[in-house]
């Protein structure tokens, strides 16, 4: 059986990380969660204001990254698990054509949940701060990312699993 791309999508708080772990434990997969690597490479030097320009540098060369290992490990017949943003329906479609231009059998996940369910999960991660806490999202933040995201179209998802949690 051939590895699969599992890509991962939804708004913030939805439950993506958990998702994406729990499905990379079930199917023996790796997880690349772009959070915990610009946790761990850029949190440090964050500036204060986080500056969008500065941010979106960093993530494309994480994403840059994710891909490289990425690859590598379903090189080996290993499924990997992309959990890497994906906020906007160009950077979906842009997943889907990478995935279709090297025939990687690729699956997406729509992970969602109501907004104020979202809102209250992002702010109690902040408190509690665990396993899957990377980094803090204010509330300012999470109404950016809010702003940001671009719900899927139904076209979109056909042929998506979808999860929506409470």
């Amino acid at each position: 059986m051939p590895a699969t791309l599992h890509v991962i999508f939804g708004p913030s708080g939805a439950g993506k990380t958990t998702y994406a772990h729990t499905l990379a434990r079930r199917e023996n997969a790796v997880a690349f969660i772009l959070d915990d690597w610009m946790a761990r490479l850029f949190a440090p030097d964050m500036p204060q204001p986080l500056e969008f320009e500065w941010m979106v540098e960093r993530v494309a060369r994480c994403e840059a990254q994710i891909w490289s290992t990425a690859a590598a490990v379903m090189a080996t017949g290993t499924s990997v698990v992309f959990d890497i943003g994906l906020m906007r329906r160009a950077d979906r479609a842009r997943v889907r054509e990478i995935a279709e231009a090297t025939d990687l059998p690729a699956q997406f996940h729509f992970v969602t949940a109501p907004a104020e369910a979202r809102r209250a999960r992002v702010a109690e991660r902040n408190v509690i701060r665990g396993e899957n806490f990377a980094i803090e999202v204010t509330p300012d933040m999470f109404d950016f990312i809010e702003g940001v995201f671009e719900p899927p179209e139904p076209a979109e998802l056909a042929g998506a699993i979808v999860s929506e949690s409470a």
